[in-house]
């Protein structure tokens, strides 16, 4: 298939920028409508796409860097989303290797750089706070890793040592980072957060992972022995709580934080940020939101709670849908009775009759100190700590 030309004269390999656009509004249609704040320099990626939406011609205009911002802005806009817009290979590697690269690697690197300090606490729910200072974690860390790593690669190859350098510098205070916040939870004696972080941490190193063997980084060389499998292995460079996170995650949480296909089929979840997914399993704050929210008629309620269920099913060792579900009911005096003009009585039937019911019903406390006394007794194979 012949590659597009744009009357710019760029020659576009992935998928089309107004093509894009509308994968955005389908996932995160909250971003046309008014409803977040786009204003100030860490969040001009979400203007960005605003004015595009308003002036589509514009797009016939674009050359590399700019193609690569609207990338870097569409996924960061729709990471925390239900469904994330399909451009991390382009952003990782593909738009790395254009045969325009030389003339745009120098302000696509910067872009990199400033692309780690975005404003992104709008656009998803997946979060962890350092109190000491409040800076935040989120999977958005994992997608700005790889993307740096693609850059690092890139500008190693192109024999830009400097730049390369300057963007190896920020990878390294992002892993600082986040072993900071670790061991500031642990610090605090913050079991559910720490709980929250370690699926956190344990993509963003993944991210790092995998982009690194795309690249076919050396892994004898000192900077991708610093950064690689940080969450696996023990490093000399960064303390033992890494590897301890990672095992943290294996034994609590993986199961929990997978790509929620179920809750892709309820389109109304889409209709504003405020229903964007948490961490699991502690979704109980956002299944009363759920509950108690205008934007929402009983009637896609109940898709919501059909979707729980399903979810379940489909991953009954997790029991993030199960907490949320119990959340919304006890926002309603009459409970899943309330449903019943909704709903097809069989699954109501069901739910009532279920574990999911039993996980549900269990009082907030007695869940999250299952969670705090099984963390205090783990011992991490690898290292021997314990939280």
């Amino acid at each position: 298939m012949a590659k597009k030309k744009l009357k710019s004269g760029f020659q576009l390999d992935g998928i089309a920028p107004n093509i894009l656009l509308k994968h955005i509004e389908n996932t995160a249609p909250f971003l046309f409508s008014g409803e977040l704040d786009t204003s100030g320099d860490k969040r001009a990626y979400l203007e960005k796409l605003r004015f595009y939406k308003k002036n589509l011609k514009q797009l016939s205009n674009i050359n590399l860097t700019e193609y690569f911002h609207i990338c870097l802005a569409a996924h960061w806009t729709t990471a925390g989303t239900f469904v994330p817009t399909d451009v991390d290979n382009q952003i990782r590697e593909g738009l790395w290797k254009h045969k325009d690269i030389k003339k745009h690697i120098q302000k696509m690197a910067k872009l990199t750089i400033e692309s780690w300090s975005w404003d992104y606490a709008q656009v998803t729910n997946r979060k962890s706070y350092n109190r000491i200072n409040d800076e935040v974690m989120s999977t958005h860390e994992g997608t700005w890793l790889s993307v740096a790593i693609g850059a690092y690669c890139a500008l190693i190859k192109h024999n830009e040592s400097d730049l390369a350098q300057e963007v190896a510098d920020v990878i390294l205070a992002e892993i600082k980072k986040e072993e900071m916040l670790l061991l500031q939870l642990r610090e605090d004696r913050d079991h559910i957060n720490f709980l929250r972080a370690a699926p956190l941490m344990a993509h963003n190193f993944g991210d790092l992972d995998r982009v690194m063997v795309q690249w076919n980084m050396n892994i004898e060389d000192p900077f991708c022995k610093k950064i690689f499998k940080l969450g696996h292995e023990l490093n000399d460079a960064y303390d033992p709580i890494l590897v301890f996170t990672g095992k943290v995650n294996k034994e609590f949480s993986s199961k929990e934080n997978h790509r929620h296909m179920s809750m892709r089929q309820p389109r109304c979840l889409r209709k504003s940020s405020d229903f964007l997914i948490p961490v699991g399993p502690f979704m109980d704050q956002w299944g009363e939101d759920l509950g108690k929210s205008n934007k929402l008629s009983m009637e896609e309620k109940a898709e919501i709670i059909s979707a729980f269920f399903e979810g379940y099913k489909r991953q009954d060792q997790a029991f993030g849908y199960c907490r949320a579900y119990g959340a919304m009911m006890r926002t309603f005096e009459g409970g899943i009775d309330e449903f019943t003009p909704f709903m097809a009585y069989d699954i109501i039937h069901e739910i009532k009759n279920s574990k999911f019911t039993t996980i549900a019903n269990k009082s907030l406390e007695d869940f999250e100190n299952e969670y705090i006394n099984a963390l205090n007794e783990f011992v991490c194979p690898v290292t021997g700590m314990k939280f």
